[in-house]
């Protein structure tokens, strides 16, 4: 398989895209996490493999220089690729009107995925400025999976809201310009 220049420039600043976004949400504290506009533009443009390729590079190269739970957290990059390039072969990218539904499409299998992860080998407590939002609702009483699911569903939904209105703007912007399919 012959990869473009232009398809391998594009991919390259996905991966990027992930990783600035990745880091200010980390130094910052946000409750957001601000990983996966790369991973879902480049499943708009280049479906599910595209996106999977941009998420798991994203996780090998943060867990390995910034944020070690990165890794662990890879295989809700890869669901959020591949559910994302599924979802982008029906909807066109630059539609604003349907991004609320779809934000909640892409989000809800990472939000299973990463609320299993977190509960399971963090006892809750990650790197994100959301694990404070787990710790409020453990002091409610609530139990440890319900309090980290109850967070990560909105924090990956407003997450991934914000992603899927971003990669409309950048798509309508571009989509003159974009390769059209990976090849």
């Amino acid at each position: 398989m012959k990869l473009k220049v232009r398809t391998l420039t594009l991919l390259a600043l996905c991966i990027a895209l992930n990783i600035v976004g990745s880091n200010i949400a980390l130094m910052l504290k946000l409750p957001i996490y601000l990983d996966s506009i790369g991973t879902v533009l480049a499943a708009a443009v280049f479906g599910p493999l595209g996106g999977m390729v941009a998420g798991g590079a994203t996780g090998l190269i943060v867990g390995a220089t910034t944020d070690l739970y990165s890794l662990f957290f890879m295989p809700v990059q890869l669901v959020t690729g591949l559910v994302a390039g599924f979802v982008y072969r029906r909807v066109k990218p630059a539609s604003f009107r349907q991004n609320w539904w779809l934000a909640l499409v892409v989000s809800l299998p990472g939000t299973l995925l990463s609320t299993l992860i977190t509960v399971m080998l963090f006892h809750g407590i990650t790197s994100s400025g959301s694990s404070m939002l787990v710790q409020v609702l453990l002091g409610t009483g609530l139990s440890k999976p319900l309090a980290v699911f109850v967070i990560q569903i909105g924090t990956d939904y407003l997450d991934r809201f914000l992603t899927v209105y971003v990669v409309a703007l950048v798509y309508r912007a571009l989509r003159y310009k974009l390769p059209q399919q990976l090849n």
